[in-house]
């Protein structure tokens, strides 16, 4: 075998592999008499099935495996005897092969570029905390008793409103012939709450009690059973009785409503979920000033392979053409596909490659800095995360171990989290760090990714914004209450 260097372009490299006929004719050989001396052939006792029997059942196999086995000590060869660190999977390529001839193939790859590793030391990271503020529970407290006041009947008799709760019958049909989930008995339904598919609530403003009534509705085109999306549906309402909502009250009813002992105890809740959703957010700000401070550091080349792959993410999650396409039902590959960057303008497409840039470069110099510590991700850092994200699915856990059990890829890709985490947690522990005071409007504030415009972020800002003031305390006591 006979492995030759024929490109050394910054961090592109290619090798020529020739593996002649004779090394692989011995090797099927060998292959062959190992199977001849084991295989059970019917008419033949084991180990005498003669080499003619067992060449042309087996050859064509045997030559395969042989010339797979070859080229990957081949490639072993071009890596390791050069000294090879790959920074992304290597190609091989068959380019000539004949029986009874040599065969040459090309290996292609991408090695890893020249870093100059940062004094950790003499980073600057500034470390954002913030000071329990009791006003924010009692906010919270306010909001999730307003969300949550109990109804009364409606005694006067009038049409039913917006902000009316509807106790209704109803049954819903497609082409006449009722489907499953479509039917209930004495729900509550706040109308205006659009928590039915849109149009069914409004259909039911201006009705009275006792009162039945048809509202024609489509399901929309994006909805989740598919089976439904997009279809009239037809259902048979009857109004049994309105009610209103009462007055806000925060006392300790409305605590043992949410499945608390006491006001007391809800507080708590409130608080300690609070707390827990801004520690979140502050290892993400102490997280992004790590990064934002190594990304300050001396620029490298980075392999273009992972610069295509990153800058097609990023040109996919700025691009609405490209999500419009995929929501069409757009394949993934195929001529008619179109480029992820396809509507966007220069100055968006030189964004999107700044971005992708950037990335790189930081999980390359991650990568780096894990390595020259000894940085590891252990079996028992990644069996913790996947018990966590089982947690996360209740009543699925089970289902979620056994992904992940079945699809090494999986676990491959929880892994790289953890290094992050851990190579970041070692560079706080080097740095000077510097805390600073800050407010939860800073706290929340989206930041810009360098190497983003503000009108990309901008873009963003609002619905964050909107998402991340909402308490996580209203996301489980609202679980456990219904309107009566």
């Amino acid at each position: 075998m006979n492995v030759s260097e024929t490109k050394s372009e910054g961090l592109l490299r290619e090798y020529q592999i020739v593996i002649t006929a004779a090394e692989i004719d011995a090797e099927v050989t060998k292959k062959l008499e190992e199977i001849a001396a084991t295989v059970k052939i019917p008419g033949f006792r084991p180990g005498k099935v003669p080499m003619s029997v067992v060449k042309s059942r087996f050859r064509d196999q045997v030559r395969g495996d042989a010339i797979k086995v070859a080229l990957d000590e081949g490639a072993k060869q071009a890596i390791e005897g050069n000294d090879l660190r790959l920074a992304s999977q290597p190609q091989v390529d068959i380019k000539a092969y004949d029986e009874g001839k040599d065969l040459e193939a090309s290996l292609s790859c991408e090695v890893m570029p020249q870093m100059a590793m940062p004094d950790l030391g003499k980073l600057d990271i500034e470390r954002p905390i913030i000071e329990s503020n009791p006003q924010e529970v009692e906010e919270t407290l306010a909001r999730i008793a307003d969300e949550n006041r109990p109804t009364v009947p409606i005694t006067e008799k009038r049409a039913a409103k917006k902000g009316d709760v509807a106790v209704i019958d109803f049954i819903g049909r497609i082409d006449g012939e009722a489907f499953d989930g479509g039917t209930a008995e004495g729900h509550s339904l706040e109308l205006g709450s659009n928590s039915f598919i849109p149009g069914f609530e409004d259909g039911l403003v201006g009705a009275k009690p006792n009162e039945t009534l048809h509202v024609s509705v489509p399901f929309p085109e994006d909805y989740q059973a598919a089976h439904l999306a997009g279809k009239l549906a037809v259902f048979e309402v009857k109004i049994n009785e309105l009610h209103e909502k009462a007055n806000a009250s925060i006392d300790g009813e409305l605590a043992t409503r949410l499945g608390f002992e006491n006001l007391d105890g809800l507080r708590g809740a409130i608080s300690e979920q609070i707390n827990g959703q801004h520690q979140t957010a502050l290892r993400q700000a102490v997280k992004k000033n790590v990064l934002d401070a190594l990304a300050d550091g001396e620029a490298f080349d980075v392999p273009p392979s992972l610069l295509n792959q990153e800058y097609e993410s990023v040109a996919k999650a700025m691009n609405a053409d490209a999500k419009d396409h995929e929501q069409d039902g757009g394949q993934d590959d195929g001529e008619d596909r179109p480029a992820v960057d396809e509507g966007m303008d220069a100055d968006e497409k030189a964004e999107a490659k700044s971005v992708a840039m950037r990335r790189v470069r930081l999980g390359l110099l991650l990568t780096e800095i894990g390595r020259e510590n000894n940085i590891e991700v252990t079996e028992e850092d990644t069996r913790q995360a996947v018990f966590e994200e089982a947690r996360r699915h209740p009543g699925q856990e089970q289902m979620v171990l056994e992904y992940f059990q079945k699809n090494p890829q999986a676990m491959q890709q929880i892994a790289g989290p953890i290094f992050e985490d851990k190579v970041v947690d070692f560079i706080l522990e080097m740095a000077k760090i510097t805390d600073v005071k800050i407010d939860t409007e800073a706290l929340y504030r989206v930041p810009d990714e360098k190497g983003a415009t503000k009108k990309s972020a901008a873009k963003k800002s609002a619905a964050k914004k909107s998402a991340v003031k909402k308490s996580a305390a209203k996301k489980s006591a609202v679980k456990k209450s219904t309107a009566k």
